[in-house]
C-alpha cells in the first residue's frame, strides 16, 4: 500500500509539495513536476484501484482517501509541507489538511485548483458536473468534452474497460461527498481558477476564503477545467511555495 510517489527524490530539500490528482487521475499526472521546483521535493498521492495499486479496492469516500494520505504525509513533517489538489483532489487535500492540523502536523499552504469550495457540497450532488452512473461511452465522452481525457480512448474498447471502473468510482465519491462543519484551517489557502472552466467560476473558488483563518489568495490562469494537463502552473506554484508568497488579506 503506497500512498505517496516521489518522482525525483531530493534529500536536502527545504520543503515538501504533495499533489493530489483529479477524479480518474493518478500520480503520473505530476510526473514532470519533480524536477521543476527549486529546493522542493515533490510527492504525488497514489489513489487505490489504479496504476501500481490496481489490485486494491477503490476508495469509498473523500475522507477515506484523506485518511490514507494524512498518515503518509505525517512522515514528511520534518520540513514544511504544502498541499496542492486539482478538482476532486482539492477536496481530498482539504480533508487531509484538516486531519493533519487536528493531529498537530502543520500545513504550510493549501493550494486548490479548479474546485468549488467544500462547503458548497453540503448535500450529495456533483459539483464537477458528471455523474458516476453513466454508461462507459457516455462517461468517457463527458470527460473528453471537459478536456481531461484523450479522445482516442473512445476508439479503444479494451482501454475504456480498464479506465471506466476507477473513474466511475471517483465520480461516485464526488457525488456522495458532503463537507462536515468544522473550524477553519490555520494554514493559508490559495485558489486557482481557469478563465474558461465551465464548471468552476471565480466566485465558486473565492468561497474557499471561508475555510481558513489565515491568509487567502486567488489566482487566475488561462484554460479550461483541466488546464494543468496541457499547461502545468509550475511558475505559479513555485511562487506560492515561497515563504514570502504574496496573498491578499481579507
Amino acid at each position: 500500500m503506497t500512498w505517496l510517489s516521489c518522482m525525483s527524490p531530493l534529500p536536502g530539500a527545504a520543503r515538501h509539495l504533495v499533489c493530489f490528482p483529479h477524479a480518474g487521475g493518478s500520480a503520473s499526472v505530476f510526473r514532470s513536476w519533480g524536477a521543476a521546483f527549486t529546493g522542493t521535493e515533490v510527492h504525488a498521492v497514489c489513489y487505490p484501484g489504479r496504476a501500481e495499486r490496481a489490485a486494491e479496492p477503490y476508495a469509498t469516500g473523500v475522507r477515506e482517501l484523506a485518511a490514507g494520505a494524512a498518515r503518509a504525509i505525517g512522515a514528511l513533517a520534518d520540513r514544511p509541507v504544502t498541499l496542492f489538489g486539482h478538482s476532486m483532489g482539492a477536496w481530498v487535500a482539504f480533508e487531509t489538511a484538516r486531519l493533519l492540523e487536528r493531529d498537530g502536523v502543520p500545513v504550510s499552504h493549501l493550494i486548490v485548483s479548479s474546485a468549488h469550495a467544500p462547503q458548497t457540497q453540503m448535500a450529495p450532488g456533483n459539483a464537477f458536473g458528471v455523474r458516476g452512473d453513466l454508461s462507459e461511452e457516455a462517461l468517457a465522452a463527458a470527460l473528453v468534452s471537459l478536456g481531461g481525457t484523450d479522445p482516442e480512448l473512445l476508439a479503444h474498447p479494451v482501454l475504456l474497460k480498464l479506465f471506466f471502473p476507477y473513474v466511475a468510482a471517483d465520480l461516485r465519491i464526488c457525488w456522495e461527498y458532503t463537507c462536515r462543519p468544522g473550524a477553519p484551517l490555520d494554514c493559508p489557502i490559495t485558489s486557482i481558477v481557469a478563465d474558461s472552466d465551465p464548471l468552476v467560476s471565480r466566485d465558486d473558488a473565492t468561497a474557499w476564503s471561508r475555510q481558513t483563518r489565515g491568509a487567502y489568495g486567488s489566482r487566475a490562469v488561462g484554460g479550461g477545467h483541466f488546464y494543468l494537463i496541457e499547461r502545468p502552473p509550475l511558475a505559479l506554484v513555485q511562487e506560492l511555495l515561497s515563504p514570502q508568497a504574496a496573498l491578499s488579506r481579507r
